[in-house]
């Protein structure tokens, strides 16, 4: 059955297309009654309940007008991320969990055709002499692409998922990422201008904390954030200047890198600078000429799999961008970033909150960190990790808080 409503929808897709090339500017209303009457046809060799009929028709409208069969789980809020591996492998995750689905594109070129679409919107190209590419959706989502002759299983599109409204810090203590003395702990460290660094693992939640750490900065500040691609959705900001790097093209010219965006935003008088994830040499200019230079406040997130591996990750990437000694680039790092938030991904799949600490300085030889909080796990009930964040220090450098005239 599967099979021959496959052909339904090809040979209805074949009819429109054709009727299509004789119409101008047929609108989807008027698609959606042309398809409407392809399927009463079809109904002469074939009975289609009228559920299925209803499927059938969002389908061929979707592949028509939309992304094809890749609309459907955008449609679907449950779906936080689609990994397609090729035009016949595709899984979502759902709750934290990985599905395949049943569904397929039709070939492999449905399936590009798809990706180009995507990737034109945000003027970005991706091809066999550039075969890799990240891009995002109108509505914000994460997508990344990987072409022949680097993809060997055919087109790989991997998108990440953003909720519509934005997770704020009371939606995070809702679900347990950690509890209201750790939030109201953070608030007061974001008004007063600490340099903070979101440090975790893949998945683990990073961006989605850095949207809600930064509902914390004041109204009447100036705001730059700066993005591979822009996925940020800061609210309450009205001086908010937001900036996406750019590849390089034939005809857009030179690829424009984190790097260079963070150099002209200090040229923009920002309060404060905020890079949606350093990966590279950009880590230098963030800590060294932003955070060390005056832009109090500045924040960026990191991959780590601890708060102290994330000092050793900015060590590297420093040194990616200019051969510097260790202890100097240790002396800027201790210098420029006052607080470390680790996030992580428990085995129950929920992010939580593993630790908070603060970068006390250096002793000549490495940076010296205070623990604050640290996640203690007390046991499991249902599948679900039961644990809270415990204080273990105090913070020593209260200068900022003082300034600002917060205890």
């Amino acid at each position: 059955m599967m099979e021959q409503y496959e052909n339904v929808i090809n040979r209805i897709k074949r009819e429109l297309i054709g009727k299509l090339e004789y119409l101008e500017d047929v609108s989807d209303e008027n698609l959606k009654k042309m398809i409407g009457e392809e399927l009463q046809k079809a109904e002469g060799d074939l009975h289609i309940p009228v559920k299925k009929r209803i499927e059938l028709s969002r389908q061929i409208f979707h592949s028509m007008r939309k992304l094809d069969i890749l609309q459907d789980f955008l449609e679907d809020e449950s779906v936080t991320e689609i990994m397609i591996n090729g035009p016949n492998n595709i899984f979502v995750e759902r709750a934290g969990r990985l599905y395949k689905s049943e569904r397929r594109f039709d070939s492999e070129e449905t399936l590009r055709n798809v990706i180009q679409q995507i990737v034109a919107k945000c003027n970005r190209v991706v091809n066999e002499s550039s075969p890799i590419v990240d891009a995002r959706l109108g509505d914000g989502s994460r997508v990344n692409v990987v072409l022949s002759p680097v993809a060997l299983n055919g087109p790989i599109l991997t998108i990440r998922r953003f909720p519509k409204d934005p997770f704020m810090m009371k939606d995070l203590i809702r679900i347990g990422s950690l509890d209201n003395e750790v939030a109201l702990f953070l608030e007061k460290l974001v008004i007063s201008g600490y340099n903070i660094i979101i440090s975790g693992g893949t998945g683990s939640g990073k961006t989605t904390f850095l949207n809600a750490l930064s509902a914390f900065i004041p109204a009447d500040e100036r705001i730059i954030t700066i993005e591979d691609s822009a996925e940020l959705q800061i609210q309450g900001i009205d001086n908010l200047v937001r900036m996406e790097t750019k590849n390089a093209n034939t005809d857009a010219g030179k690829a424009i890198v984190i790097r260079d965006l963070i150099k002209t935003s200090l040229r923009m008088r920002p309060t404060r600078i905020i890079v949606g994830e350093c990966r590279g040499g950009e880590a230098m200019d963030m800590i060294c000429s932003a955070m060390n230079c005056g832009h109090d406040g500045s924040m960026s997130t990191v991959h780590a799999n601890s708060a102290t591996d994330s000092i050793a990750r900015l060590e590297t990437m420093i040194l990616m961008a200019a051969e510097l000694p260790v202890n100097a680039i240790r002396r800027q790092i201790a210098g420029g970033v006052d607080i470390i938030v680790q996030l992580g991904r428990l085995r129950d799949k929920s992010r939580r909150v593993l630790e908070i600490v603060e970068v006390e300085g250096f002793d000549g030889h490495e940076v010296l960190v205070n623990p604050i909080y640290r996640f203690k796990e007390s046991g499991e009930s249902k599948s679900s990790v039961i644990g809270r964040l415990e204080k273990v220090g105090e913070l020593k450098g209260v200068e900022k808080l003082k300034a600002a005239g917060i205890n």
